[in-house]
């Protein structure tokens, strides 16, 4: 496998060279040139092998030479190492809890599997790597989390003040050593553009050794691809399912793409949001009209320019293409507490925000398509980091996991600063 750029499908790149500069110069995304069609046996012993073993036979056909085997089963073994529960509430609905690693969010796939990744590839640099990520929440705690203490890697948090809930804002700006958070007076969209104007600057690209933990860097989707075939082993049926992603940046969604493209029996993926409902105002009037960013309760999808909505439109030459896999629906947050509410009181399950958005999709889909289907949601996030709004509309008590209780009395560190590119670039440099 080599990738391009959704700008210039002409230029090939490895994969080293895609994860370690995370943008191509021409501010495209890395794609990749090839999808292997995963063969029928695999599907056939998908039910009979461990979460690693299969994300292993995935990740080995996704990146092909590129890594030595042994090398690779390394890697994903030592990030894959907490489990993926498949959840029934009733005949059709079923939730795939992707909480259960050290940050409680489904980044943390992504970002244990990158910091190995990028460990791997500079472990014969001298100079250090500059991990730069911007984050609506999950991601900062997954990343900072993921390479912290990492040698020769240094990470700058990018987070929009007073725009992540209380416990995620303490688990990316509690650490120490190579974790430093930048506290941004704007929107994750500022926090964003800040991230892609430092891949474009010359100074910088020159000067340091830049990447980036976004969804934008290929290395942190391989692995949210994992998790899709995981699923369908878990529910162990040999027809098509239906896929519900709670989403804001895409990356999780177009990780599902991936997986589709392999050969995973998929009939529809349902891209459920909040009201920062780009994606589904494109899917129903065919234009991306990008917009400032909404804050909501579920303020991991409070994105209004969607980085990864570039690479939705790299595997589908039109419209009707991606609507024959793609369906849209977003939801207030009147509708998603009350979507919280029904879920606890049917069926004593307790949801974060984004699941709630994520099982409304599923089941407005459900009424506007005849299906028999079986639909699984992605749990993106433990309930407990959002405890003030689960706890308010449930009015129940959460007991917090261990941890959240372990960073809820730490002292927050973080700098503060403007939307302002020059005071960023300014200081990273002096980092240098």
């Amino acid at each position: 496998m080599n990738l391009y750029s959704t700008k210039n499908k002409s230029v090939k790149y490895s994969l080293r060279d895609a994860v370690l500069r995370g943008l191509p110069e021409d501010n495209g995304l890395f794609m990749p040139d090839v999808l292997p069609k995963l063969p029928q046996q695999f599907f056939n012993d998908l039910p009979f092998k461990s979460f690693a073993e299969l994300s292993f036979d995935v990740a080995k056909n996704f990146i092909g030479d590129q890594i030595p085997e042994a090398d690779l089963k390394a890697i994903v073994f030592d990030a894959i190492n907490f489990e993926a529960p498949l959840i029934q509430l009733n005949e059709q609905t079923f939730i795939l809890e992707l909480f259960h690693g050290p940050t409680l969010a489904f980044k943390d796939f992504g970002a244990r599997f990158m910091s190995r990744l990028v460990s791997y590839y500079i472990k014969n640099e001298t100079k250090k790597t500059t991990i730069l990520v911007a984050t609506s929440g999950d991601t900062g705690s997954a990343v900072a989390n993921g390479f912290y203490n990492v040698e020769g890697i240094d990470v700058v948090i990018l987070y929009p003040s007073g725009k992540v809930s209380p416990l995620q804002e303490k688990q990316l700006t509690t650490l120490d050593k190579n974790i430093t958070a930048i506290e941004i007076m704007g929107t994750f969209d500022d926090c964003q553009h800040l991230v892609k104007q430092a891949f474009l600057d010359a100074d910088l690209r020159n000067t340091l050794m830049l990447s980036s933990a976004n969804s934008i860097n290929i290395a942190r989707l391989i692995p949210q691809s994992f998790y899709y075939f995981y699923a369908y082993a878990q529910l162990n049926e040999n027809r098509p399912v239906i896929f519900s992603v709670p989403s804001g940046n895409f990356g999780n969604l177009t990780a599902g793409l991936f997986a589709k493209k392999m050969g995973l029996p998929v009939q529809c993926f349902i891209a459920a949001t909040n009201q920062n409902k780009i994606v589904p105002d494109y899917l129903n009037k065919g234009t991306f009209e990008p917009k400032a960013s909404v804050q909501t309760i579920s303020n991991a999808m409070d994105v209004g320019n969607p980085s990864n909505f570039m690479r939705m439109l790299d595997f589908y030459s039109e419209l009707e293409a991606m609507k024959n896999d793609v369906s849209g629906y977003a939801f207030t947050d009147d509708e998603t507490k009350a979507e919280m509410r029904n879920i606890f009181q049917h069926f004593n399950y307790i949801t974060d925000p984004h699941c709630a958005v994520g099982l409304l999709g599923l089941q407005k889909y459900f009424d506007e398509n005849k299906t028999t289907a079986k639909g699984i949601v992605l749990g993106t996030a433990h309930p407990a980091k959002f405890i003030e709004v689960v706890e308010d509309t449930l009015a129940i008590n959460i007991e917090l996991p261990k941890q959240l209780a372990g960073v809820a009395a730490k002292t927050k560190n973080a700098l503060l600063m403007a939307t302002d590119f020059t005071a960023l670039k300014s200081y990273l440099l002096s980092r240098n």
